[in-house]
């Protein structure tokens, strides 16, 4: 009885009724040795009327002997049910329905997290009050601003998004649940109501409970009217859960969110768009042999410098510091030009800039083996639609090189440069699986410090121009301080002038606000200073005698109880 076809019958039955979410249908052996139809409904429906409403429509053998209301319906990563997981969610009764504490909980699917999230979210979990996995991003909107509709074109991209109906299921085998519906959290501020850097402040540290979906949320700020006709201005707000969603992914979802917005808020086409279970079969499909065989050897070596610091005292100082400064235009066009002219990119000389602040810190003599970490995108995948894809593809991954004083300098950047095509291939692992792959015992860290060079996504000039005929210009958004997890984090950005905008976010326990200045502008000094080098013969050792009239930077000691930091 009851072959593929038949079960496929059921199940479209099912979810055909009304209250019901999704289903899944199976056959099952029972006591006496015969087969019987089992179904895990995900409704609020009692069995029985759902009985009725089968006998309706469906053979009398058609109709499941068993009906187990569940929340939701576990799926593997190729799309398959995932029978054992349903099996821990099916009451014993089943007549009986899960608990739970308002509508907006009910889930449809749910797909493993991926290695990277499964890696960071124990210390996302520990870490929740301090608002260290929270990122932020702000702006200001001139011209008029209809909260109503500015809601429901965000309601229209939660409905269109899976990733912002998702909640973690943090048990032993922790999953991403794919919620039906959830609401967009959207708060307006009256203008002087409230301050925005202490708003924003406060909603960092607010954070996520990531057991609840909807990990993006929004605050409009109005600000006090403007003189000379100008237009209203509001500040916005835009805080999420870097467990759910990467930069890149959120740059998507505000084009989406212009375009709806632009609709009178419901977010036009029904073209196909790719999710989080789509990266999961992909994943899935994935042979980690290469991965291992190749990061097995890539990662940084226990004798590799990666201190960016000299051994220092304690700083007995906490929290976390922003050091900045700036390479105006046509000091960042020399060193564009510089770098374009050895085949590398602004990216790769701040790399190996690091490579050598690291290299001095460790006061060595001859060639030695420097770590960092680098971020990456992660959607050099094989993945159809993945540069739409919104999720956390973006990805810290240990990059060594070897610096060797008499080399040339354009050797260390080939070398970089070498080393970031070959692991693009593997962007997808975790550091986790890097740190166990490459014999590391856990709590090991690979990496002290951080390099970011950030891409972000260019704005739609077609957007702008729709937005500017209804009276709205935006500004391009920025990220807030966030704090980092690492004793360092390099970061260094375009800005609107076409300088280059860099900053060096620290643990203020590692590396005091002085020494993380000094640092910072000893990186500046090298960019500045390497296009005027003697051309192609510039060796590492001329690139350090730059900088022979500054002392490193101080580092101190990991303290005991946070020596085993969170990769990211």
């Amino acid at each position: 009885m009851s072959d593929r076809a038949e079960l496929g019958e059921v199940r479209a039955a099912l979810v055909s009724l009304p209250g019901v979410r999704d289903a899944a249908v199976h056959a099952a052996r029972h006591a006496l040795g015969g087969l019987r139809i089992v179904a895990h409904v995900v409704t609020r429906t009692p069995p029985a009327e759902l009985r009725a409403a089968l006998r309706a429509r469906l053979p009398s053998h058609l109709v499941p002997a068993r009906l187990h209301r569940v929340p939701h319906i576990p799926l593997l990563p190729d799309g398959r049910t995932d029978h054992p997981a349903l099996a821990a969610l099916t009451p014993p009764d089943p007549d009986t329905a899960p608990t739970l504490p308002e509508e907006s909980r009910w889930a449809a699917a749910s797909v493993p997290v991926t290695p990277q999230q499964r890696a960071l979210l124990p210390h996302a979990l520990a870490h929740r009050a301090t608002g260290r996995w929270v990122q932020q991003l702000h702006w200001r909107w001139r011209g008029p601003l209809d909260t109503g509709r500015f809601t429901a074109a965000w309601q229209s991209v939660f409905a269109h998004e899976s990733i912002l109906r998702a909640a973690f299921d943090t048990g032993s085998g922790p999953r991403l649940v794919l919620h039906e519906h959830v609401r967009a959290e959207v708060v307006r501020h009256p203008a002087g109501s409230v301050d925005f850097d202490h708003l924003m402040e406060r909603d960092r540290l607010r954070g996520f409970d990531l057991r609840c979906p909807g990990l993006l949320r929004l605050h409009l700020v109005d600000e006090a009217a403007p003189h000379g006709g100008s237009p209203p201005s509001v500040r916005i707000l835009l805080t999420f859960h870097t467990l759910a969603l990467d930069d890149f992914s959120v740059a998507v979802l505000l084009e989406e969110f212009y375009r709806a917005y632009l609709a009178g808020g419901r977010l036009p086409g029904g073209e196909r768009r790719p999710d989080c279970r789509d990266y999961a079969r992909w994943l899935a499909g994935q042979d980690t042999a290469p991965a291992r065989d190749f990061w097995s050897a890539a990662a940084p070596d226990t004798a590799a410098l990666t201190r960016p610091g000299i051994p220092g005292p304690a700083t007995r100082t906490t929290g976390y510091g922003r050091a900045q400064t700036r390479l105006d235009a046509a000091a960042a066009a020399r060193l564009r030009t510089w770098a374009a002219s050895h085949a590398a990119t602004e990216a790769g000389a701040l790399q190996a800039v690091w490579a050598l602040l690291l290299y001095r810190a460790g006061a060595t003599i001859g060639p030695a083996l420097v770590g960092f970490g680098v971020s990456v995108l992660g959607r050099g995948v094989a993945l159809d639609f993945v540069q739409r894809l919104p999720g956390l593809l973006a990805n810290s991954l240990p990059l060594t090189v070897r610096v060797d004083p008499g080399a040339p300098l354009a050797r260390l950047l080939a070398d970089l440069r070498d080393q970031a095509l070959e692991m693009a291939a593997y962007e997808w692992v975790s550091l986790e699986q890097i740190g166990a792959w490459s014999g590391r015992p856990p709590g090991d860290e690979l990496i002290d410090s951080l390099v970011v060079f950030e891409h972000r996504r260019r704005g739609s000039a077609t957007l702008r121009s729709a937005l500017a005929a209804q009276g709205i210009s935006v500004d391009a958004p920025r990220p807030a301080g966030t704090p980092t997890v690492f004793p360092v984090t390099l970061q260094a950005r375009r800005d609107a002038d076409d300088g280059l905008h860099l900053s060096a976010v620290h643990d203020r326990a590692r590396l005091a606000d002085a020494d993380a200045a000094r640092l910072l502008g000893q990186c500046a000094r090298l960019l500045r200073e390497l296009p005027h080098l003697a051309g192609g013969a510039a060796t590492v050792s001329d690139a350090l005698a730059v900088l022979a009239d500054e002392p490193p930077a101080a580092m101190a000691c990991a303290p005991a109880a946070t020596a085993a930091g969170a990769p990211t």
